[in-house]
């Protein structure tokens, strides 16, 4: 297959005299922070930027990204299947150039279309293909970035990893919590630093192109192809609690047709459209509660110290608890922060809001990782990934715009802040039931 070909080039992973999952989790880790351009908070910084650059309103911009985000969202699931194929070094290639591709256009994305209005000859209806032009690029960043690269990368380090998954993900998710709650700042200060053309340029060099070379030398899919195993030398019968299971390799279709496949995914998207909204009105929102941009970009970093701590435990935890109960753990906390968004006009609320957002980020990065293979096996893990991504591209697609209406209808935020604590309370009763479906119960 694709995907085992020149596992030993440029050197052979077993031979490296650490086991070779380690440096898996590294690039895994890499590899999910490199996505941030095509991350919310990512986008978000640029957002006031674009607004004048097209000449758009919040809500054209929004109604751009929402369908974007949602034509991509319906091809993930493609992009995983993909992965079962060729393996994260192949698409993890692709993928990158794609992104970097995409990055670059976005830097001109305005003269892009008034090149192209020019050249098409069409006069009056300029706006019309502006909003086309920038829906495109949407659409490509939300693929590669937020999609797929996140995908593969998680994808990859939980097959490197059995009875120690939790534990892995736990530790790379900390990392990818602290990079994605500086992202806005270091977005911010190569704007500021190079404006805001520069910067999308310094990110798809990066991120993009450069980012492919690692991807080329260091990815590698699955254990086995490199003559190695799960976990190395890791011992499961020194900590008995460790839970190891997934002896029923599901399909896709098998997993669709499960309950706790549907309450994970629809918890998980909740999460996704909710934190979208959030982070792209980032400031916006800050602004309408009294609170200044420096106030609005700082939220991430309060956010992600306490979330360290969440995700270390959630990750040790996961191996040897019921996921469901991390679920419900997490659904909790997104009701403490909706709340507090909601409410968002003194410093009980804003304290609140970061404790529940670091509840959030803390165990959805833990959960988006390890459920699936736990669940549902490795065999079609692409598959099934790809089509779970899809559905929390397709929520977080819904985000912006539901608070942007909420902002031009209602004049605040408040009433999409309700909305979204009103699903996640029906999610949050449906994850009492949410059991391993390998039986019955954990």
């Amino acid at each position: 297959m694709i995907k085992s070909r020149f596992n030993n080039f440029p050197f052979q992973p077993s031979k490296s005299k650490i086991f070779y999952g380690w440096h898996i989790l590294i690039l895994a880790t890499i590899g999910i922070i490199m996505s941030a351009p095509g991350q919310t908070m990512g986008v978000s910084t640029f957002t006031d930027h674009l607004l004048e650059a097209m000449g758009m309103s919040r809500d054209q911009l929004s109604l751009a990204y929402m369908l974007g985000t949602i034509g991509s969202s319906l091809i993930i699931t493609l992009g995983g299947k993909l992965y079962d194929k060729i393996g994260a070094r192949w698409l993890g290639i692709i993928i990158t150039w794609l992104l970097g591709t995409v990055l670059l256009m976005l830097s001109q994305v305005d003269k892009i279309a008034i090149s192209l209005g020019k050249l098409l000859n069409i006069g009056e209806a300029q706006f019309y293909l502006s909003f086309v032009v920038i829906l495109l690029c949407f659409f490509l960043l939300r693929f590669s970035g937020q999609g797929v690269l996140t995908m593969l990368s998680r994808n990859m380090l939980m097959k490197w990893f059995v009875a120690r998954r939790g534990f892995a993900s736990g530790v790379s998710s900390v990392f990818v919590s602290f990079g994605f709650s500086i992202t806005p700042l270091v977005f911010n200060f190569l704007i500021e630093g190079y404006n805001w053309r520069n910067a999308w340029i310094i990110l798809a060099i990066i991120c993009g192109f450069g980012f492919s070379i690692l991807i080329f030398l260091f990815f590698r899919d699955n254990p086995e192809d490199c003559e190695l195993k799960p976990d190395g030398n890791y011992n499961v019968k020194k900590d008995p609690k460790v839970i190891v299971k997934a002896e029923k390799q599901f399909t896709l279709y098998e997993a669709k047709r499960t309950l706790p496949f549907w309450v994970f995914v629809l918890s998980l998207a909740m999460f996704s459209m909710y934190y979208t909204g959030f982070t792209f009105h980032l400031i916006s929102i800050f602004e309408h509660a009294q609170m200044d941009k420096m106030k609005a970009l700082s939220v991430f970093i309060p956010t992600s110290i306490i979330s360290v701590a969440i995700t270390l435990g959630g990750g040790w935890l996961s191996d040897r608890i019921q996921l469901k109960k991390l679920l419900i753990l997490l659904l909790a906390g997104g009701m403490t922060s909706m709340a507090s968004l909601a409410l968002l006009e003194n410093s009980t609320s804003y304290v609140l809001l970061i404790v529940g957002n670091a509840i959030m980020n803390g165990l959805f990065s833990v959960l988006a990782a390890v459920v699936w293979p736990r669940f549902y096996g490795r065999e079609h893990l692409g598959a099934i990934s790809g089509f779970a991504m899809s559905i929390l591209v397709f929520f977080s697609a819904l985000g912006p715009l539901l608070f942007s209406y909420s902002l031009s209808i209602f004049g605040g935020y408040a009433v999409a802040s309700w909305i979204c604590f009103g699903l996640t309370f029906i999610y949050f009763l449906a994850a009492f039931k949410a059991n391993n479906p390998q039986e019955k119960a954990e």
